[in-house]
């Protein structure tokens, strides 16, 4: 917790844990619910919902066993650590590959538990470029994690002192401890309740100013969606900067300093033992699905300048539009550089910079930092040769 209950409430913040929200009434303009012993009832001139998001527990047979676990929250993490701690856990399953997977794969490996990891489709990361994807399942075969891609769990059962996991197949995987990882979504039950507008993926459809389709009542964090920057559409990218930059804007506009959000372009980055993975922007068939005639580029540099002691692989992914020549999204997979890299492109999507114009970027350059041509700048290059 970055701030427990007694700080807000020593900041004159009158807050009641404990207490449960069951129901928005917007034509009284009051919330009502229960707490430790009795209901409760609370009027409002203006409502902020800040429900987040929660991770997806398959309603299968199996998945509410002692040793299953989802992660999200510190307490789920402490959850882990604890059966890690009184239960002989040799091998740990992973149901999902997605940023959560990855970063509970390395924490898992750290300490010397076999892993293995499924889902149902046939490709690691989908969204990712397929050469970066294969560097990625490099990593992971050479720390001996096990991939069962195309492997969808049917139940999950006791098998002993271990734990089944069946697929659908019949398939049979035998572990000590299961984690699901197979996303999360909105906390937006109350404000459908409520009568308040859905957007993506069932998220509390805001405006700019963080509004929702009733003018009292502001919605921010995970629970709600937002504008892509280059689609100019709504989307639900659930991700920490635009859940806590959300929330200042809603702050500021009470505060009468109305803020308008341009937007997210789902720039998103995790470590994976020594590699770092990152992405920005749209993949080709979302920039298809969006209208846009994307072409693109994948191209291997170097981390530093040449000769420079310590230079590693990077792999540089970008995207753009035949018609328009804009930049749509980029990707960056390396053991060193890659993760602030993809910072570059992000801001280049936000200010709607074409190709070309984000190949004439003054990017710096020292050897122990990168080569001269920086690979996203190769990696520009070569794209606008396919643009014409």
């Amino acid at each position: 917790m970055v701030r427990t209950a007694d700080r807000f409430r020593e900041s004159g913040i009158r807050m009641l844990t404990g207490h449960c929200v069951e129901q928005i009434d917007p034509a009284a303009q009051k919330v009502t619910g229960s707490g430790p012993g009795r209901p409760f009832q609370i009027p409002y001139d203006r409502l902020l919902i800040a429900t987040g998001a929660a991770p997806i527990r398959p309603q299968k047979p199996g998945f509410d066993l002692p040793g299953v676990v989802v992660v999200k929250t510190l307490e789920d993490a402490r959850a882990v650590k604890t059966y890690l701690q009184q239960k002989a856990v040799r091998k740990a399953l992973i149901i999902g590959m997605g940023y959560v997977a990855m970063e509970m794969t390395e924490a898992l490996r750290f300490r010397h538990v076999d892993v293995a990891m499924v889902k149902p489709g046939a490709r690691l990361l989908p969204w990712l470029d397929a050469r970066l994807a294969d560097r990625v399942r490099e990593e992971l075969t050479a720390h001996q994690v096990e991939l069962h891609t195309g492997f969808s769990v049917d139940r999950i059962e006791h098998g002993g002192d271990r734990l089944q996991v069946i697929g659908t197949d019949g398939q049979k995987l035998a572990v000590d401890m299961v984690i699901v990882a197979v996303g999360v979504r909105p906390n937006s039950a109350l404000a459908a309740q409520a009568g308040l507008e859905l957007g993506p993926a069932q998220s509390i459809a805001v405006d700019r100013w963080m509004c929702t389709s009733d003018r009292l009542i502001y919605a921010a964090g995970d629970c709600a969606d937002a504008y892509h920057v280059v689609t100019g559409k709504k989307a639900w990218i659930p991700l920490a900067l635009r859940a806590n930059r959300s929330g200042w804007a809603v702050a500021d506009h009470l505060c009468g300093r109305p803020v308008s959000l341009q937007g997210v372009a789902g720039t998103g980055v995790f470590r994976l033992f020594e590699l770092e993975v990152a992405r920005t922007g749209l993949i080709a068939i979302e920039a298809e699905r969006a209208g846009f005639e994307p072409a693109a580029v994948t191209i291997t540099a170097r981390s530093r300048g040449h000769a420079q002691s310590g230079s590693a692989q990077v792999l540089a992914h970008l995207i753009g539009d035949k018609r328009s020549g804009r930049l749509l999204g980029a990707q960056v997979v390396g053991r060193e550089g890659a993760a602030l890299r993809i910072n570059a492109a992000a801001v280049a999507l936000h200010a709607g910079m074409t190709v070309e114009q984000f190949s004439q970027c003054d990017l710096a350059y020292a050897p122990p930092f990168g080569p001269t041509w920086d690979p996203l700048l190769v990696a520009a290059n070569q794209l606008l040769k396919k643009l014409g």
